[in-house]
């Protein structure tokens, strides 16, 4: 779309200890007190936490960030918290519009380890702020041909992950900035869905910063916000740099809207240590993104857990929500990207949930939504929501995607 402090984990404690954390109310105070950092008090809460089973903090989750969602919601193995390293957004960790796989990690993790994105840059290396006129943001589109307007954190390296892993990036946190912007380009920059039918760009900025979770497109229609990364994602094949505009293999520009806290991105890893890159920061977001953007904006902060699967033997990228195992498929050709989806799905079925090839194809047919994910990023996508609900509960826990 164009458009280092640690936290060491405890691993077991008193029941007294572990008890007086997992209070609600003991956390929510502690929390809102100015001298408390809340997210190092979530985080020290998970790593002391014995087991997943415990009910979330109804008082963790706000819907206008969909933060502290600390909760394990996936169905591979539970891995503990592990050391927190902060990314702040600088000239020296951002790039514009580029993945590059020969540039100078930004940190070196562990598995299971934190990563904390902090005060992410807009587009155009946070030049998109409000009163910025849609000729500006053309002109600035005009002036960086061969990369994308995103600002491209990373690369992050990841010890132990190697070409043939699948690395989940765990969305524990997304909170955004309190402005945000829809924007399309003029239709000489053949962009969007329908660009000959739109001569002139067009921006709309919006207030992010009610706090009853909900984003006003006017005084009769409002939106919930479900803050998530548009790009995410690892260094694709070869040692090339390439533009952050088309998603593929590797994650990317994929701008799936599911892929709020709570959810895991599985991307496969081609090079050693993964290359982690993440950016363009969205609040809300419609299946397709039509007219090439979302509700643009940056984040005061994503905090995300990184997990590497040994060998697990995907070549595309899956999701995972509490409620959904999410295919992917990519392709210039919208049918083409379908196929890509319905296959891994076919894949998924029968090697994660041992059903046969011709029994996955028909419940793909009758219980899988196939769904656009984009259609303006030059490679186009499609995802297949495979619903969790409708597999017995003794039998979904036997099924995940690493």
């Amino acid at each position: 779309m164009f458009g280092c402090s640690d936290e060491g984990g405890i691993a077991r404690v008193s029941a007294e200890v572990r008890d007086a954390w997992a209070s609600d109310a003991r956390r929510a105070r502690l929390r809102a007190h100015d001298a408390s950092d809340a997210g190092a008090i979530e985080s020290r809460y998970e790593a002391l936490r014995d087991g997943r089973a415990a009910p979330a903090d109804p008082t963790a989750a706000s819907p206008s960030t969909g933060d502290a969602e600390t909760t394990w919601t996936s169905t591979s193995a539970p891995v503990a918290l592990g050391r927190t390293h902060r990314i702040p957004s600088t000239v020296d960790t951002v790039a514009q519009g580029i993945f590059d796989p020969n540039a100078a990690p930004v940190a070196t993790i562990d598995s299971g380890d934190v990563v904390v994105y902090e005060n992410t840059w807009t587009h155009f290396s946070n030049r998109l702020q409000p009163g910025v006129s849609a000729d500006a943001l053309a002109a600035m589109r005009r002036a960086i041909p061969g990369r994308g307007v995103h600002s491209i954190i990373g690369p992050i390296f990841v010890r132990g992950a190697m070409p043939g892993d699948v690395l989940q990036l765990r969305m524990l946190r997304l909170e955004t900035i309190d402005f945000g912007a829809n924007f399309h380009n003029p239709g000489a920059l053949v962009t969007g869905s329908l660009h000959a039918e739109f001569a002139h760009g067009h921006v709309r900025y919006f207030d992010l910063s009610a706090d009853d979770g909900y984003v006003y497109f006017n005084d009769r229609i409002r939106l919930a916000l479900k803050p998530f990364q548009g790009t995410l994602g690892v260094a694709p094949a070869g040692d090339v740099p390439v533009s952050s505009v088309a998603p593929g293999r590797f994650g990317g520009n994929i701008d799936l809207k599911d892929l709020t806290a709570g959810s895991s991105l599985f991307v496969p890893v081609t090079h050693p240590g993964a290359l982690i890159f993440t950016g363009d920061s969205h609040a809300v977001q419609a299946d397709g993104e039509v007219n090439i953007t979302a509700i643009e904006t940056g984040m005061r902060e994503v905090r995300m857990q990184v997990i590497v699967h040994k060998n697990a033997g995907w070549t595309w990228p899956f999701a995972e929500t509490p409620t959904h195992w999410i295919a992917l498929g990519m392709d210039t050709h919208l049918n083409e990207a379908l196929r890509i989806a319905l296959r891994q799905t076919i894949a998924f079925l029968h090697e994660r949930a041992g059903l046969t090839r011709d029994e996955s194809y028909s419940l793909a047919s009758i219980g899988v939504d196939f769904r656009v994910t984009q259609m303006v990023n030059v490679i186009n996508g499609v995802h297949a929501m495979i619903p969790k609900e409708i597999f017995a509960p003794d039998y979904r826990s036997t099924i995940s995607v690493a």
